[in-house]
């Protein structure tokens, strides 16, 4: 199934129509004020529930003249309006779709008890793991050196997230069992989703490594006050 940049969006966030409710993970945060994604055959938007009636409409109006695009890093039309009505920041990536074939891990195995992460991913909770799953790992030695679980997940898609564990770092298990995730989530019937940030230069690599092409680019806007919080 080809993806649509609103299945994409939905699978990050949480929506009431063009408003953000909440990121669609374990324990949700607000999200961003405002998100722009585009692909080369369409695009999607959502708004933060906090933002102003007045600076909402005229965000959407703007945002209906936001155009498809294959050229990822170019900024949206709108970039600067957007941030004179909302201020604060954008935070920007690519996000990637896996091959066809994609490289597998025969020793990869799926975590589906919290303790077995003790020790090298610490702060994981029982109640998340459901939503979490599947979750994969590089496990030697019963200790887990690397996982990929599912960051944010839909009916139609997942999405990434990767952690390896710091003394076995620069290894390339993350590519690895981000390998073995994403087969998963097909066998699932679901599409697997790889994003990152234009700054996250080992993120970057994995995605160069497993062959992933580019098929899309978010723009999270993030106001004054959620940029002091972080």
């Amino acid at each position: 199934m080809r993806l649509q940049a609103q299945d994409h969006l939905e699978t990050l966030f949480v929506l009431d129509g063009r408003r953000i409710v909440s990121t669609r993970e374990p324990h949700p945060s607000q999200g961003p004020e405002f998100v722009l994604i585009r692909r080369a055959d369409s695009c999607a938007w959502g708004m933060g529930s906090a933002l102003g009636n007045e600076q909402a409409r005229e965000v959407s109006r703007l945002a209906l003249d936001e155009e498809p695009t294959s050229d990822f890093r170019r900024p949206p039309k709108h970039i600067q309006e957007y941030l004179n009505i909302v201020g604060g920041e954008f935070d920007a990536g690519p996000a990637f779709e896996f091959p066809a074939c994609i490289p597998l891990l025969e020793a990869a195995v799926q975590i589906e008890n919290v303790e077995r992460l003790q020790g090298s991913f610490n702060g994981w909770t029982a109640d998340e793991l459901p939503e979490r799953s599947p979750i994969m790992a590089v496990v030697e030695d019963g200790v887990p050196k690397s996982i990929c679980f599912c960051a944010r997940v839909s009916d139609l898609c997942a999405e990434a997230g990767v952690e390896t564990a710091t003394v076995f770092r620069g290894r390339g298990y993350a590519g690895l069992v981000t390998g073995a995730w994403a087969s998963a989530i097909r066998a699932s019937g679901r599409t697997p989703i790889y994003s990152t940030s234009w700054s996250n230069t080992p993120s970057l690599a994995v995605a160069q490594k497993l062959g992933l092409v580019a098929c899309a680019s978010y723009w999270n806007l993030y106001g004054p006050t959620k940029m002091r919080a972080s």
